[in-house]
């Protein structure tokens, strides 16, 4: 008879062990993905910052935002460094985006105001869809608006 309660205390510890390193996977797990949402989140305060905060961008969203046509035709006729460190952030967006890094509703959720400009302005357009430019990235981006 003692045998058998040996044999069942056996089976209990070895159940509640199992339970235990269980629970510790599925909290690790819990852990993981609390600390991976903290660094999405920094990363995400990180490239608002770059884009809304950075002078150089600045002056290029300053520019873009108006209905000055002809400014923007210079601007783009002219590609200044900033015009084209502009036009890489959203290629970086793109090669994110590609990756899987990144959304499509994330990158609508920032910059679909900012994407728009780009897609409806002719001058813009027509540069970014010229392929000895490069932005072959944003130009995906570009694709992916909703009409």
């Amino acid at each position: 008879m003692g045998s058998g309660w040996v044999e069942a205390a056996k089976t209990v510890a070895e159940l509640v062990t199992a339970a235990g390193v269980l629970a510790a996977g599925f909290w690790a797990v819990w852990i993981y993905h609390s600390q991976l949402k903290v660094e999405r989140a920094k990363w995400f305060k990180e490239l608002y910052e770059k884009f809304y905060q950075d002078d150089r961008l600045r002056i290029i969203r300053d520019r873009l935002d108006t209905d000055d046509c002809a400014a923007i035709a210079r601007l783009v006729g002219d590609e200044p460094p900033e015009f084209t460190d502009y036009l890489n952030f959203f290629e970086f967006l793109g090669y994110f985006k590609e990756c899987g890094q990144i959304t499509w509703r994330e990158v609508d959720g920032f910059f679909d105001y900012y994407l728009r400009i780009l897609a409806n302005n002719d001058d813009l357009r027509n540069y970014i869809l010229d392929p000895s430019k490069g932005f072959e990235k944003l130009r995906a981006l570009l694709s992916e608006l909703p009409v």
